[in-house]
């Protein structure tokens, strides 16, 4: 700005002197021209500036604002992850000492065999078979009490952040395992039943 005040100027000056010609009063006005068009290329160029440095503000509060977003997500996901597969191992523990009591107490009640039993032991041995039967019993109504409050904690939902919304019919049904858990438990009294029927058939018809 300063150079074309005094470019201006000059002109003003050679417009009061006798000795301006045309020559001279073009060739000013063309060189202040050019620096007309200097100063427009600049104040482009400093807008372009100032355009990119906005942006790439912009991008580093965008940068910031997420990473802090995410960091916090993650973290809170990780500690829920954590005590969800703690509490899913103790789960399958017990899953796997319940098969393991269930199928030792099956095989004991499929070995009771009352024609091997000896006439003068009768008593003996069916009272024997019954406090066996009893036992397969109390231990089943132990462990489905159990199985009950895992199948309860197995319908809860992860607290994870923004955590997916729940598709539509899926509340509260049961998955395939524990419906083979609730046959089983509705089956096992009835072939108990049979079994001492049978033991209490073959004591009288011996």
């Amino acid at each position: 700005m300063p150079e074309r005040t005094r470019a201006m100027e000059q002109m003003l000056e050679l417009t009061e002197e006798d000795s301006v010609t045309p020559e001279l009063l073009d060739s000013q006005v063309q060189k202040a021209q050019e620096q007309l068009v200097q100063l427009r290329r600049q104040q482009e160029q400093i807008e372009k500036q100032k355009r990119e440095l906005e942006e790439l503000s912009r991008r580093q509060e965008e940068l910031e604002r997420g990473r802090a977003e995410m960091t916090d997500k993650l973290t809170r996901s990780l500690v829920v992850l954590e005590r969800e597969a703690y509490e899913t191992q103790n789960k399958l523990e017990q899953l796997r000492a319940t098969r393991e009591s269930f199928g030792q107490h099956l095989e004991v009640l499929e070995g009771i065999d009352p024609k091997g039993w000896n006439p003068a032991d009768l008593h003996r041995e069916l009272s024997r078979a019954l406090s066996t039967v009893d036992d397969a019993r109390a231990e089943f109504s132990q462990q489905r009490s159990r199985l009950q409050a895992i199948a309860t904690q197995d319908s809860d939902d992860m607290p994870l952040p923004e955590a997916a919304p729940e598709a539509a019919g899926t509340r509260g049904e049961r998955s395939f395992t524990q419906w083979v858990l609730i046959g089983f438990a509705l089956s096992l009294p009835l072939m108990m039943v049979g079994l001492i029927g049978l033991v209490i058939f073959w004591w009288m018809k011996g």
